[in-house]
C-alpha cells in the first residue's frame, strides 16, 4: 500500500461490519422499502389534469360561509369536551400500564404482556374504536369519549413507558435502601423525573384528540364531525371550509398554549 494511503490517524481501521451500523442498516432497509413501494404512485391510467381538478374543487370552499358560526362553535365546544374527557381517562389508565411496561421497573413477563395489550389497542384506528362505541352506547358524545379513550390509552401507554425507561433508577433505588416503600420510591424518585415528559405527552394527546374528535363524528360519535359529515353530504363546501377554519384556529391556539405551558413546566422542574 502506498504511504499516501496508509492510516496515519492512529485510529484502528474498521471493517465493513463495524462500519455497517444500525443507522446505515435502517437507511438501507428504508431505501429498499421505497423502491418496493413505487407501484403505489401509479394513478388510474386516465389522462387527467390533477391541477385543474384540484383548482375546481378548492374553488368551492371560497368564500367560507360564516353564517353557520353559532352552530360550529356549539359543535366545537362539544368536540373539546369529548377530547378533554377522553384524554383525562386515558392518562389515568395509561400511567399504571406504562409502569408495568417499563423494562427498568417491572419484570420481563409483565413487560411483554403489557406491551402486547398496548400494541393491540394501537392496532385499531380511532374511527374503528368510535364505531365500536357507537354500536354499544348509541350515536352520542359518550361514544366519542369511549372511542378516543381506548385509542389514547395505546399511545399514552407507549409514550409514558418510554419516558420511564429513560430515567435514572438510582434515585428510587436509593430511596428504597433508605427505607422508603415502593409507593414512596415511585412518588419521590420516579415521578418527578418523568413529570415534564408526561405533561408534554398529555398535551400532545389532547391536541390530537381534538382533531380526532372532529373525525369520529362521521360515525355518529358526536362533536363537530357531525357538521362536517352533513356539509359534505350536501356539497356545502363553503360551510365545510368554515368548520375547518374554526378547527384550525382552535388547534393553533392550543398549540401555542401547550408550548407556553411546557416551557413553564420544564423551567420550574
Amino acid at each position: 500500500m502506498p504511504d499516501s494511503q496508509k492510516n496515519t490517524s492512529g485510529l484502528p481501521e474498521l471493517g465493513w461490519r463495524e462500519r455497517f451500523t444500525a443507522f446505515r442498516a435502517t437507511l438501507l432497509l428504508f431505501a429498499i422499502a421505497v423502491v418496493v413501494s413505487l407501484p403505489a404512485l401509479s394513478g388510474s391510467g386516465r389522462d387527467l389534469s390533477y391541477i385543474e381538478n384540484l383548482r375546481r374543487f378548492l374553488a368551492k370552499f371560497f368564500p367560507p360561509d360564516l353564517s353557520v358560526a353559532p352552530q360550529i362553535l356549539e359543535a366545537l365546544g362539544e368536540t373539546v369536551q369529548i377530547a378533554v374527557m377522553a384524554t383525562l381517562f386515558a392518562a389515568f389508565v395509561a400511567l399504571p400500564l406504562a409502569v408495568a411496561g417499563a423494562q427498568n421497573i417491572a419484570p420481563r413477563w409483565m413487560n411483554l404482556g403489557t406491551r402486547m395489550i398496548l400494541n393491540v389497542i394501537r392496532t385499531l384506528p380511532s374511527l374503528i374504536w368510535a364505531l365500536l362505541a357507537v354500536a354499544v352506547v348509541g350515536p352520542n358524545p359518550l361514544a366519542g369519549v369511549i372511542g378516543l379513550t381506548f385509542y389514547s390509552i395505546g399511545y399514552l401507554g407507549k409514550f409514558f413507558s418510554d419516558a420511564f425507561e429513560s430515567i435514572d433508577t438510582q434515585v428510587p433505588n436509593g430511596l428504597r435502601l433508605a427505607g422508603a416503600d415502593r409507593v414512596q420510591a415511585f412518588q419521590y424518585g420516579l415521578l418527578p423525573q418523568v413529570k415534564p415528559l408526561i405533561m408534554s405527552n398529555v398535551l400532545w394527546m389532547l391536541e390530537y384528540n381534538i382533531r380526532s374528535a372532529a373525525i369520529v363524528g362521521y360515525v355518529g360519535a358526536g362533536g363537530i364531525g357531525l357538521l362536517l359529515h352533513t356539509y359534505q353530504e350536501f356539497g356545502q363546501w363553503d360551510r365545510f371550509a368554515s368548520v375547518l377554519l374554526c378547527i384550525l384556529a382552535l388547534v393553533t391556539a392550543l398549540d401555542f398554549f401547550g408550548e407556553w405551558l411546557r416551557g413553564r413546566i420544564i423551567k420550574r422542574d
